[in-house]
């Protein structure tokens, strides 16, 4: 053989090499009038609409289709509207009659951070394609979707070039927080947001069986256009997690890469580079897809790669909401019974009280791996002159590389939950947060006096810096048990209700997202009454003098240095042990009761 021939061997061999590395073409609309085109499509996506025009183009759909209708479910800070669209046929257009019609209710939100704005265009092509060109119509046969295009609408108003330096596209992208600098995706617990609220009361009106956040992921460079997550430790029911590796991760992907897209679970280095592997995060309560499992509801976070082109992002976004919704078409009744058995259990656990029943407040990844064959782009680490640290610099050849995956969790905090929670009327806003969660509670007519679970808190430390508008706080919970005595007035909260997850994670100090953590109880720590010096002198000799233990306590606490040099400390020492301090200092104020009530205490 000559060496023509070996080099053209050689080519072919190359060029067979090459198209076996392509993955086909991502999914297109097909036949779409030019009217009907996002800005995105318009512009090759270059471009995505600013709040006017995506609030015309939605109001558009509803005008022309009578599957769609167009609403306002509350205002932003700054007074904006809050965009939501029902799709449905039929006219379905309540909770109701989507229920007497067995139809599943989907929640799709985009633009909860409003830079990562991929599920505005992707959600917008998809309902113009069910029910515009009526090529997706298919989609709404068991199937109700609620859609809100943009949530955070005031930062989606501070669009900027220079917003996102990780992102590649579109133009202009909008701001992460909102116009009072709040980031929405750390709000769900404690709802300060009025956009939080609004939320909040959109779900408890419709009661969605599946939700789904839309992200764009930052971090390291890799091939996988599409990242995406779902609970699957003791965070969520076993049957939602169930459900989701039967129909997501088995049914759903595989569609969705046969359509062009490279997915996997979400991508977090568990070091600093891909040969430190990737460990799973767990999103904490405060997160939207980490508090719907709360809710007894499958929550589906969707993260494509900030350095892939936009388009390849939208339209692997579009290609997940096709196919989820097709099969939770094709499957809602096992979704419903997943759903339904969930929302039982909830109920049942509070019926009674087990000491040894385990409910999981903070979970952590373990240090167990197992091999994950990773789908990396090539890199080089080298000395930085700037940073005088390591850099990476990502090239564009594909790098295979077996890597470790670190996917167990283990409970590392947790609780026995109580029949009843009860809490003084004076925490009005902690009040109005369980309220706004669409926490069932109800209020005693008189003073009642119990035996109550509750906890003493101990050195309590707050965050220097301010978090999401809050110093959080750190401390230390001694579990108490006391007679206590409640104001008529007070809140009783059962539960053996649908919503108790969100009662326990909110008002169990230990947990990630709780008041305590988030400083709605500070007060507690506050101490109001002091003694002066020459009358705490006088007390404490005469508490010397009759309690010997009391001495060799004091003297054994002067062993330590900087106690012994201060002289508020060593006179603080006697007035916090005598009957002039406040014991309530550090009391946790709302109780835990384990024993069933009398109906009668209720009126």
């Amino acid at each position: 053989m000559n060496f023509s021939n070996l080099k053209s061997i050689a080519v072919f061999l190359i060029l067979i090499f090459i198209l076996s590395m392509k993955t086909p073409a991502q999914s297109e609309s097909k036949n779409v009038p030019p009217d009907w085109q996002t800005l995105a499509e318009q512009t090759n996506y270059q471009k995505s609409w600013r709040y006017a025009d995506t609030i015309a183009f939605a109001q558009k759909l509803a005008k022309a289709s009578p599957l769609i209708e167009y609403k306002s479910f509350g205002k932003s800070g700054e007074g904006r509207d809050l965009p939501l669209l029902i799709v449905s046929n039929n006219k379905i257009f309540t909770l109701e009659a989507a229920r007497a019609k067995g139809k599943a209710i989907v929640f799709i939100q985009a633009g909860i951070h409003s830079g990562e704005i991929d599920g505005k265009d992707a959600g917008f092509a998809l309902l113009r394609d069910i029910a515009i060109t009526k090529t997706r119509a298919d989609l709404l046969k068991n199937v109700v979707i609620l859609f809100v295009p943009i949530y955070n609408v005031d930062g989606h108003e501070l669009a900027s070039i220079y917003n996102r330096i990780n992102q590649n596209g579109p133009d202009e992208m909008g701001f992460r927080g909102t116009s009072t600098n709040l980031n929405l995706n750390r709000d769900y617990m404690k709802a300060d947001a009025p956009e939080t609220r609004a939320w909040l009361a959109l779900w408890n009106e419709w009661k969605p069986d599946f939700f789904i956040d839309c992200h764009v992921t930052d971090g390291a460079d890799f091939r996988y256009n599409v990242t995406y997550e779902y609970a699957h430790f003791d965070e969520v029911s076993p049957l939602l997690k169930n459900w989701m590796d039967t129909h997501f991760d088995g049914n759903i992907v595989p569609k969705v890469e046969a359509e062009g897209n490279l997915l996997t679970h979400y991508v977090e280095f568990a070091g600093r580079e891909v040969t430190g592997g990737v460990a799973t995060f767990i999103a904490t309560p405060r997160f939207a897809t980490g508090y719907t499992p709360l809710r007894n509801r499958i929550g589906l976070l969707i993260e494509t790669h900030s350095y892939k082109p936009y388009k390849s992002r939208v339209r692997g976004t579009y290609d997940i909401l096709r196919y989820t919704l097709e099969e939770i078409n094709q499957n809602q009744a096992s979704l419903f019974e997943a759903n339904r058995k969930a929302d039982g259990e909830t109920i049942e656990r509070g019926k009674t009280y087990d000491r040894n029943r385990k409910f999981p407040l903070r979970l952590e990844i373990t240090k167990n791996s197992t091999p994950f064959a990773f789908k990396g782009t090539e890199y080089k680490v080298e000395d930085s002159d700037i940073s005088g640290a390591k850099r990476i610099i990502y090239g564009t050849k594909p790098l295979n590389i077996m890597i470790p995956q670190y996917d167990e969790a283990k409970v590392t905090a947790s609780v026995a939950p109580p029949l009843y929670y009860i809490i003084p009327p004076q925490w009005q806003e902690v009040i109005a947060v369980l309220q706004a969660h669409g926490i069932e509670f109800q209020r005693i007519g008189r003073p009642l006096t119990i035996e109550v679970e509750s906890y003493r808190l101990t050195e309590p430390k707050w965050s220097p810096v301010s978090f999401e508008g809050h110093n959080t706080m750190s401390y230390k919970t001694v579990p108490i048990k006391e007679m206590r005595t409640f104001p008529a007035n007070s809140v009783l909260v059962p539960l053996d209700q649908a919503a108790a997850n969100v009662a326990i994670h909110l008002l169990e100090p230990d947990s990630p997202d709780s008041f305590m953590y988030w400083g709605f109880f500070s007060a507690i720590f506050e101490q109001k009454e002091y003694g002066e010096g020459y009358v705490v002198e006088k007390l404490a000799r005469e508490m010397l003098a009759k309690n010997p233990e009391l001495k060799k306590e004091f003297e054994e606490k002067l062993k330590d240095e900087n106690f012994a040099k201060n002289p508020r400390a060593r006179l603080n020492f006697f007035y916090e042990r005598s009957p002039y301090f406040d014991k309530r200092i550090g009391l946790y104020p709302v109780g835990r009761i384990t024993a069933n009530l009398d109906k009668q205490i209720l009126k």
